[in-house]
């Protein structure tokens, strides 16, 4: 998609086809999720409010009655008054009823004058209620564009990316802190309602990565539905911040060697890795339901990475509580087994697997 918004040299503007663009005309393309609110409640307070208005209209000029003029000349009711302050703040103004008294004409400039242009604005009320929403989503991304830092970027929010973010979600993150990437508008769309940060936009594109906030990501996870466009995607992503962690779902195993090259930490490859689990599944499918535990991580057992504790420096993997799988060390990954493990350093990471419970 052309012409999608990137921030300026100072963070605040965006720039589309060369014109720069406030935070105001992002709304539709950056979408900060919010509590939904019925329209019956919300009509309902509008009601409320318009009666209240009008009660409180009354009051006031019952409360001065005395400098009003009837046309039939009989002393004003309450009745009377309401019906005054309901033809006054909905500007029908029969003109039968009106103040002469110069204490009555200052009540109506400084108190039934405003509260009509109030009645008036709750008669346009849905339109102003749109804007008001957009005034208001224009706000939160002006925030958000301020303080959103180590976030998870999620591009493409098909089957692959909405169960990585169930897992990105399952391993503590908050919803706020993942934002996904998609041009698809229904996938945006259940992905708002799951109370995720939207960007609509294509991903190749630097300007949407960084609207997205890419620079101040922690991690990226590109699951589209193509290789080459996974294969774009992560090269912009990794131009832009160097030092998070890119991981890539592709279909072909022979395009890994692609991804790694654009700066992929992680390649996954979706269709051997199905195909794995088939074949296995034929034999002993009860790997395959252990495997999905693993992968599952609120629930039941799963792979989770810690770091060395004060008391473990100096002891084999082999000898921790835990069931230890490997040792990252220098941002390398060693398996258990390996003689290069060796005793455990400070820097160390364990990659372990946890019991989460049911």
């Amino acid at each position: 998609m052309a012409g999608w918004a990137r921030f300026g040299p100072v963070g605040c503007r965006a720039v589309t086809d060369g014109e720069p663009r406030a935070d105001f005309s992002l709304v539709g393309i950056l979408r900060i999720p919010q509590v939904q609110t019925s329209p019956w409640s919300s009509l309902l307070r509008r009601v409320l409010l318009a009666v209240a208005l009008l009660v409180v209209s009354a009051l006031v000029v019952y409360w001065g009655r005395a400098g009003y003029h009837d046309i039939a000349g009989d002393d004003l009711s309450f009745l009377d008054c309401f019906y005054y302050a309901a033809v006054s703040l909905s500007t029908t103004g029969y003109g039968d009823i009106s103040p002469v008294s110069p204490t009555a004409r200052l009540v109506n400039i400084l108190i039934i004058t405003p509260l009509r242009v109030i009645f008036l604005i709750l008669l346009v009320g849905t339109t102003l209620s749109v804007l008001t929403e957009r005034s208001r989503q224009a706000f939160k991304i002006q925030r958000w564009r301020r303080t959103v830092r180590n976030h998870t970027v999620v591009v493409g929010y098909g089957t692959k990316g909405r169960a990585a973010v169930d897992a990105v979600l399952g391993d503590g993150a908050e919803r706020s802190g993942i934002v996904v990437v998609d041009s698809d508008a229904g996938a945006l769309r259940a992905a708002n309602n799951a109370g995720l940060v939207t960007v609509h936009g294509s991903a190749t594109k630097s300007d949407v990565l960084r609207l997205a906030g890419v620079e101040h990501a922690a991690s990226v996870v590109v699951a589209t539905n193509r290789d080459d466009t996974a294969v774009l995607v992560t090269l912009t992503a990794r131009e832009l911040n160097a030092t998070a962690s890119i991981v890539v779902a592709i279909r072909e195993v022979e395009n890994t060697h692609l991804l790694r090259q654009s700066g992929a930490n992680s390649v996954v490859v979706s269709s051997e890795t199905a195909g794995r689990l088939l074949g296995i599944a034929t034999t002993t499918p009860t790997v395959v339901e252990m495997m999905e535990d693993l992968l599952t991580p609120e629930a039941g057992f799963a792979i989770a990475e810690r770091a060395v504790g004060d008391n473990e420096i100096g002891s084999s993997p082999r000898d921790l509580g835990d069931i230890a799988l490997g040792v990252v060390r220098d941002g390398v990954l060693t398996r258990v087994g390996d003689p290069a493990v060796g005793s455990l350093r400070a820097a160390d990471r364990v990659l372990y697997i946890r019991y989460t419970g049911r």
